[in-house]
């Protein structure tokens, strides 16, 4: 790893937990990154679930006055998140890397559209605020925290615009709150993965260690950028480069 690369990595980190933070899609900015590097699909994709991780601490720590309140929801959640993480990573070692390479362009194009097309969070939170008010949270939601982490544990990218639709239209939180929650509960999934991956799977360290470093800032800087952030343009700009990345990836691994 030379130290152009070594910083190019570092800054892709910051944009990745930036755009995490704004848009749930962190994966569209450091996949393509380690691809840059010269990483084949799988072991880009592995190397970056394990930088994640640090993502999910920097966020999660930014987070802690919004998680107040919430310790028994988050412990409910916890188990499906962690089953859904193991069992994602699980695919994904299981998977050809042949199938692997095939299937990413239409990941990173239905998330770049879920992202495109999602109508925008606060929305989203009045309306699930009006619609469960102070009722309970429903029982299958930790089976539908599940669902949500086994495609993270597999790959990731719009999973957290998808754990964060869900929490806002079930839980009667705000958007804050919702944040918080898909903060922790995402990354307790992409930490199993992570783990799995350490011990299974080829992991590059001179690659996941400048990554995680500028994804553990950009989780920390990225709340207080969302507060001022003109959103709604940034989701569609990501939505729009996704598109895009997601045509490259598919001429390379069709052609």
């Amino acid at each position: 790893m030379s130290v152009p690369e070594f910083l190019f990595l570092v800054a892709a980190g910051v944009g990745a937990g930036l755009t995490g933070s704004i848009a749930g899609l962190a994966s569209l900015v450091s996949y393509p990154a380690l691809l840059a590097t010269g990483l084949p699909p799988v072991t880009a994709n592995v190397t970056n679930t394990v930088a994640l991780v640090l993502n999910a601490v920097g966020s999660v720590s930014a987070s802690r006055p919004e998680l107040r309140g919430q310790g028994r929801r988050t412990v409910r959640l916890a188990a499906g998140a962690v089953l859904g993480g193991a069992a994602g990573a699980a695919l994904l070692l299981s998977t050809p890397s042949e199938a692997f390479e095939r299937i990413v362009p239409g990941l990173v194009a239905g998330a770049s559209l879920v992202l495109l097309l999602q109508r925008p969070p606060r929305a989203l939170a009045a309306e699930g605020m009006a619609a469960r008010g102070a009722a309970p949270d429903p029982r299958w939601l930790p089976l539908g925290t599940f669902a949500v982490a086994v495609y993270g544990g597999y790959f990731g990218a719009a999973a957290g615009v998808m754990m964060l639709a869900l929490f806002l239209l079930t839980t009667g939180e705000g958007l804050a709150r919702s944040n918080a929650l898909r903060n922790v509960v995402l990354g307790l999934a992409n930490t199993v993965a992570a783990v799995a991956f350490v011990l299974l799977a080829p992991v590059v360290w001179s690659a996941a260690l400048p990554l995680a470093l500028g994804l553990f800032a950009g989780g920390r800087l990225g709340p207080r950028v969302v507060r001022r952030a003109p959103q709604t343009l940034l989701r569609r700009l990501i939505a729009v480069a996704g598109l895009g990345l997601a045509v490259h990836l598919g001429v390379q691994a069709y052609s």
